[in-house]
């Protein structure tokens, strides 16, 4: 069955992304001429996203805190980072924002041409224009009204013990003077672990959204300081740190 299984989603996934990205491209086409922020397709692509969560009988989820999150509000978006799974799971908050995410993925067809549609940000993580160009994309989102998800580790997590942050999401905060909402993830380190399709067992996986910093709290706080200080707050509500 931990064979079979990945085999069943891996079919399903392709399959559906193919029909449901032509919906996407449907509603990006009636929508992109008004909705300056495409808010809509974003909605569309958090139900595409989520959907895998869904259908998949050994992964139960819960999103605690969801009531924090206000709809006029752009926020910096941050959070720990232990599966590709986190990402499906970080649309069921079902609320407008930009993916910053690796030039790669967008190359995927159907997902990647999505992301597209959707004015998500490439970065190309290493190359100094790629960062300079994302950053300065990133500030025009902000000002458009746009709430940014980072995860600032810049990579997923194999042991569930959180990396450094780095600085960027830290620096446009501060920059922009937009407030930061962090976000503590549990559960899918295992649910779907880094460099492997097989899923073993069943798994609960918990998704925190934690109190939003404002901009006052962090004004004179410097990016090394912010970031440590993020990380920490995080940390308090990841398995990984509390256990040790």
């Amino acid at each position: 069955m931990n064979r079979i299984l990945p085999i069943i989603f891996l079919i399903f996934f392709g399959t559906s992304s193919a029909f449901l990205f032509v919906i996407a491209f449907i509603i990006w086409l009636f929508t992109v001429m008004f909705d300056r922020r495409l808010v809509l397709l974003h909605m569309f692509t958090s139900f595409w996203g989520h959907l895998y969560v869904w259908v998949m009988p050994i992964w139960s989820v819960s999103i605690k805190g969801r009531h924090k999150l206000k709809k006029r509000t752009t926020y910096m978006i941050v959070s720990n980072h232990q599966s590709q799974l986190d990402i499906l799971v970080a649309f069921g908050l079902f609320f407008p924002f930009k993916w910053v995410s690796k030039a790669e993925v967008f190359k995927l067809p159907f997902i990647g041409w999505n992301m597209t549609l959707n004015r998500y940000i490439k970065l190309k993580r290493g190359d100094r224009k790629s960062i300079h160009k994302m950053m300065v994309e990133c500030e025009k989102m902000i000002s458009k009204g746009n709430s940014l998800y980072f995860f600032p580790e810049s990579t997923r997590s194999k042991t569930g013990i959180m990396r450094p942050f780095k600085p960027g999401a830290f620096i446009l905060a501060k920059k922009m003077k937009t407030p930061i909402l962090p976000i503590a993830i549990n559960g899918t380190k295992n649910a779907l672990p880094k460099h492997s399709i097989f899923f073993k067992g069943s798994h609960k996986i918990r998704f925190e959204v934690l109190d939003e910093i404002p901009y006052e709290d962090f004004r004179d706080l410097s990016v090394e300081e912010l970031a440590a200080n993020v990380r920490e707050k995080i940390a308090a509500h990841v398995d990984e740190h509390t256990e040790t």
